[in-house]
């Protein structure tokens, strides 16, 4: 059975277009790596305990401290990604992202040490136009950059 996840992709008109705010994922296996290290702001949920719109507003204040933005969220197509089946929801607002306040995951490291150490699960966010953000994005995000473009008629 696939893993559901659900998550918000919060965008903005920008000076020079369209912008989706993304956020680089943490810890040690993404620390020096850029195109395919972003994520949009999303985490696991139960379908049969909580609504998948819910679990997208509480993955992104559990990922970034910050408050998920309030108005109308339009709910994308499911995208299909490795084992998991991701639910995004499109909501449009200029947030000002300097104050987040990433949530932590333990893990052992180094590999096979048997010390235990907290990471952040992002280490920053960014505001990036939707054409750069395409590659910046893990892959099996990518096709949400298509269904954001639709659902907004810029595609």
């Amino acid at each position: 059975m696939p893993v559901t996840s659900a998550g918000l992709i919060v965008h903005r008109r920008g000076a020079e277009g369209r912008e989706v705010l993304i956020a680089h994922m943490g810890g040690p296996f993404w620390a020096r790596k850029d195109a395919g290290a972003w994520t949009f702001p999303k985490g696991e949920f139960d379908p049969a305990e909580e609504e998948a719109a819910d679990a997208a507003r509480r993955e992104f204040r559990e990922e970034l401290g910050l408050t998920p933005p309030d108005g109308p969220m339009v709910a994308l197509a499911p995208v299909a990604a490795s084992r998991k089946v991701l639910h995004f929801f499109a909501v449009e607002a200029d947030l000002d992202v300097a104050d987040a306040v990433f949530g932590e995951f333990e893990m052992e490291w180094p590999p096979r040490s048997g010390e235990r150490r907290s990471f952040p699960e992002v280490d920053r966010v960014a505001w990036v136009p939707v054409v750069a953000a395409r590659d910046l994005l893990s892959a099996g995000q990518r096709p949400a950059i298509d269904a954001l473009r639709a659902a907004i008629g810029e595609a």
